[in-house]
C-alpha cells in the first residue's frame, strides 16, 4: 500500500512533487475547485448567517471519481493545494465533498513554498490542519462577489443594457480608470517658456543649463515676451560658474519580487500583460522538465512578502561570490521587510536554486518562460550585491541677475546593476571634472522654447495595478483577474497600452458612482480587504462582516428608480425609423457595444449601426454591399457581423434570407476544394474550419496569414504555438517550419 494520497491542484505539479517522493505516495490533481457556488442562482441563505449552497462541478465528475477511487486505497490523505485563501477553500471542499470516503482515515493539510525535493519532504514530515479562518475569509470574499453581482447586475440590465454585471472590486478599478480620463478631458494646458544655453572654458567640453532663478528667485516664464524680456537682459554678460557641487551616492537594489511588482516590470519590460505573467509564472512554479529531471523553479507566485528565506540568501550569497566576485557582496546579508503581516506566509517571489542559472535552463524553456525566469532570478540576485554609486553634480552659473542649473549623474560603481541592468539613472549633463567654482565662462546664444504643461497620464497595467496595490484595493491573486474582467466586459479599450474607458465603461460608472457611491468608493473598499484579512485572523466573524454589507447594498438598491435612471441612460438619435415610420431611433447598447434601435419595440424590430461625424452628428452606417448579386433575388450581398463572426448576406433581408460563409481566400489544406472560413465559439474564440463543413471536418486553432511559404510558394502559412518553441510559422502544404 502506498503511504499516502497526495492532492494538489494541478497535473503539472503532481507530476512534479510525484517524483520528487519517488513515486511511493499517489498524487493526484484535483484541477482546482470541484464544487463552487451555482451558476444560475444566488445560492446565498440571506436569512441563514448567508450559508452558501455549494454545488459539484459537473465537468469535474471524472476527477472526483478518480479521488474517490484514490482514497480507498490509502489510510492517509495529505491536501496539498496552494497555501493562500482560495488553496484552503479547495482543500476544505474536497473533505465537504468526499466525506464519506474520508470517514476513518486521517487527514492532513501541508503547504510549501516552492516546489522542491526538500520542501516537499519538509511538509510531509510536519503536517498540519486546515485552517478554517483561511477558509471563512474565503468564503466572506465569495458570498461578498455574489451578492454585488446578482443584486446589482440586473439594475444594469434593465438600466443601460443586457448582459451587463458589476463587480464589488471590479467596479472600483474601473471608477480610478474614468475619473483619470475625466482629469484627462478637462486638463487645459498652461503655456511656459524655457531659456537655456551652453557654457564652456578653454577646450573643455561644453554642458548645457537652462534658468532657474531670477534675482535669486525661482522664475516661471509665462510667454514669449517674458522670456524675450530676460534674453535682452542678460545679453553680453559675463558668465560665472558661481557654485560646483559634487557628492556620490548609493542606489540600493530593489527588493526581490512580490505579485504586483512582477506583474508591473513583466509588463514594462517584457510587455507582458498581468494575466499572462501570472500564467507564465505558474508554470515556472509547478515544475518544468530539465532533460529528464522536474523542477519547480521559482517560489509560489501569489505574495505580498519580501521576506527571503535565510537559506536562500545563504545560496544568493555564495552565487554571487561564485559569478560576480567576492567585491561585490553586500557585507552583511540585506534583509527587506513587509508592510504588514497579512500575507506574510509566504517568501518574496525567488529562484528555488539561484545556481540554476537562466543561460543553464534556457533550452528547456519557451521563449516567455525564459524571459520571466531571467527577471525573476536577475533581481533575486541583485539583492545580496553591492548597492551602485552614482555621482551628483551640479553646477549653478550665474550671468547677471539669472541663474542657470545644469545637473548630471554618472555611475562610478555599477553594483547590483550589473546583474539588474533595468534601473533608470538620468544622466544628464556630463560636467568634466577640470570645472571648478569661479571659473569664468564663454556662452552661446541663448535660445528661449515655448513648452506646454502635459495632463495626468493615463493608467497602463503596470500604474493601475500600482495603484490599487498603493490604495489597498484587491490581492496579490486578483489583480490580474480585475484587468482581465473590465477588458473582457468592454468597460475599457487600450490606446498605445493605456487603458481609455469607453461609452459603455463611462455610463456603467456613472451608474455605480451616482447610486453606490457608498459602497463602490476606493476607501470603502480598501477597508473591506482589511476585514477580510481580519477573518482570517480570527478578529471578525465572517457572516457578521457579510450582514453589514448586505444591509447597506439592499438599502441602497431600494432607492433606485428604474424608470427614471433609464430615461437618463438613452439618447433619442433624432433620426426618423425607416421602417415603421412612426418611431424614432433611440441609441442602445448591448454587451458588444452600441447600435440604432426602434423606439417602438418589440412592436418595430428595426436596428441599424451608426457613426458619429467629426461634429458629434449621428448618422445610419450604410452597408458596404460586395459587387456580387444575391443568386435568389438579385439585390447586392453584404458582409454582416453575427454571433459567430462575420458572414456574407442578402440586403434584402428579411424579405430574402440568404445566407453564406465568409471565406479569407485560401484553400483548405485538406481537401482543397472549399476554403477557410474563420468562426468564433460561444466563448468568443476564434477558430478556422473548412467552407464545406461537414462534408469536410478540417478544423484548426491556428490562424492563417497571407504570407507565402519561401519553400514552396504556399499562398499563406500559419501562425502557430507551442510550449516547447512558443510562436512560430508553418506551412500547410509542405510543413515548412519558420521562426
Amino acid at each position: 500500500m502506498p503511504k499516502g494520497l497526495i492532492i494538489v491542484e494541478s497535473p503539472a505539479k503532481a507530476n512534479t512533487i510525484s517524483k520528487f517522493l519517488d513515486h511511493k505516495y499517489i498524487v493526484k490533481a484535483s484541477f482546482g475547485h470541484v464544487r463552487d457556488l451555482p451558476q444560475h442562482d444566488l445560492g446565498v441563505n440571506v436569512d441563514k448567517d448567508f450559508e452558501p449552497s455549494y454545488v459539484t462541478d459537473k465537468k469535474k465528475a471524472k476527477v472526483i471519481t478518480e479521488l474517490r477511487d484514490a482514497i480507498n486505497k490509502t489510510d492517509t490523505i495529505y491536501l496539498a493545494s496552494d497555501h493562500d485563501r482560495e488553496g484552503e477553500a479547495i482543500a476544505w471542499h474536497l473533505t465537504q465533498l468526499m466525506d464519506k470516503e474520508l470517514e476513518g482515515k486521517q487527514i492532513y493539510r501541508i503547504v510549501f513554498n516552492e516546489i522542491t525535493a526538500k520542501a516537499i519532504k519538509e511538509s510531509l514530515a510536519h503536517p498540519d490542519q486546515i485552517d478554517m479562518a483561511k477558509v471563512n475569509a474565503q468564503q466572506a470574499r465569495r458570498v461578498l462577489d455574489r451578492i454585488v453581482g446578482y443584486r446589482v447586475s440586473p439594475l444594469l440590465w434593465k438600466i443601460i443594457a443586457k448582459d451587463l454585471s458589476a463587480g464589488r472590486v471590479q467596479s472600483v478599478a474601473l471608477r480610478l480608470i474614468c475619473e483619470r480620463e475625466q482629469d484627462v478631458v478637462a486638463f487645459v494646458p498652461k503655456e511656459y517658456w524655457k531659456i537655456e544655453t551652453e557654457f564652456w572654458k578653454g577646450q573643455l567640453p561644453a554642458f548645457k543649463a537652462n534658468l532657474e532663478k531670477w534675482d535669486g528667485k525661482k522664475i516661471e516664464l509665462a510667454n514669449e515676451q517674458q522670456a524675450l524680456e530676460i534674453v535682452g537682459q542678460t545679453k553680453n554678460l559675463d558668465a560665472v560658474l558661481a557654485e560646483l557641487k559634487r557628492s556620490t551616492r548609493s542606489m540600493e537594489p530593489p527588493a526581490p519580487f512580490i505579485t504586483s511588482t512582477l506583474q508591473q516590470e513583466a509588463s514594462k519590460l517584457i510587455n507582458f500583460q498581468a494575466a499572462k505573467t501570472m500564467s507564465v509564472a505558474q508554470q515556472l512554479y509547478e515544475g518544468i522538465e530539465l532533460g529528464g529531471e522536474s523542477a519547480g523553479l521559482i517560489t509560489y507566485m501569489r505574495t505580498d512578502s519580501a521576506r527571503i528565506a535565510d537559506e536562500a540568501i545563504a545560496e544568493c550569497r555564495n552565487l554571487v561570490k561564485e559569478r560576480f566576485g567576492a567585491d561585490m557582496l553586500v557585507t552583511a546579508p540585506r534583509v527587506y521587510k513587509n508592510k504588514s503581516s497579512a500575507q506574510d506566509a509566504h517568501e518574496a517571489i525567488r529562484p528555488t536554486d539561484p545556481f540554476r542559472t537562466p543561460e543553464m535552463v534556457e533550452k528547456w524553456l519557451t521563449k516567455e518562460q525564459f524571459r520571466l525566469y531571467s527577471l525573476i532570478w536577475q533581481r533575486f540576485v541583485a539583492t545580496q550585491m553591492k548597492a551602485a554609486k552614482v555621482q551628483q553634480t551640479q553646477a549653478q552659473v550665474q550671468v547677471g541677475k539669472a541663474t542657470f542649473v545644469a545637473t548630471g549623474n554618472e555611475i562610478t560603481e555599477q553594483g547590483f546593476i550589473k546583474a539588474y541592468p533595468f534601473v533608470i539613472v538620468m544622466t544628464g549633463e556630463k560636467i568634466h571634472t577640470d570645472y571648478a567654482k569661479a571659473d569664468s565662462l564663454l556662452s552661446k546664444d541663448m535660445v528661449s522654447s515655448q513648452h506646454f504643461t502635459s495632463p495626468p497620464a493615463r493608467y497602463t497595467e503596470a500604474s493601475l495595478i500600482k495603484e490599487l496595490e498603493a490604495k489597498g484595493i484587491g490581492r496579490p491573486s486578483t489583480y490580474a483577474a480585475i484587468i482581465t474582467t473590465i477588458r473582457q466586459r468592454k468597460y475599457v479599450a487600450m490606446e498605445k497600452k493605456s487603458f481609455v474607458p469607453t461609452s459603455l465603461g463611462n455610463d456603467v460608472n456613472r451608474f455605480l458612482v451616482d447610486k453606490f457611491n457608498q459602497i463602490f468608493n476606493v476607501k470603502f473598499t480598501a477597508e473591506m480587504e482589511d476585514k477580510l484579512d481580519e477573518i482570517e485572523l480570527k478578529d471578525v466573524i465572517w457572516h457578521h462582516l457579510v450582514r453589514g454589507y448586505y444591509d447597506q447594498l439592499q438599502g441602497l438598491i431600494g432607492e433606485v428608480d428604474v424608470k427614471k435612471e433609464k430615461s437618463t441612460f438613452v439618447e433619442d438619435s433624432g433620426i426618423k425609423c425607416t421602417v415603421c415610420n412612426e418611431g424614432s431611433m433611440m441609441i442602445k447598447r448591448n454587451k458588444n457595444g452600441e447600435f440604432l434601435a426602434c423606439s417602438l419595440f418589440p412592436k418595430c424590430k428595426n436596428s441599424k449601426p451608426f457613426v458619429r461625424d467629426k461634429d458629434g452628428v449621428i448618422k445610419i452606417k450604410e452597408q458596404e454591399n460586395l459587387d456580387e448579386a444575391c443568386p435568389q433575388c438579385g439585390n447586392p450581398l453584404t458582409i454582416k457581423n453575427g454571433k459567430y463572426g462575420e458572414f456574407i448576406a442578402c440586403t434584402n433581408y428579411p424579405a430574402c434570407k440568404f445566407v453564406r460563409n465568409k471565406t479569407m481566400g485560401f484553400a483548405c489544406p485538406k481537401c482543397e476544394i472549399g476554403e477557410i472560413v474563420q468562426r468564433k465559439n460561444k466563448k468568443g474564440r476564434f477558430f478556422y474550419s473548412c467552407s464545406t463543413y461537414p462534408k469536410c471536418d478540417w478544423i484548426t486553432n491556428d490562424k492563417p496569414i497571407a504570407i507565402a511559404c519561401p519553400s514552396c510558394g504556399s499562398k499563406y502559412i500559419f501562425e502557430k504555438y507551442s510550449k516547447e518553441r512558443g510562436n512560430y510559422k508553418q506551412c500547410p502544404k509542405c510543413n515548412t517550419e519558420m521562426d
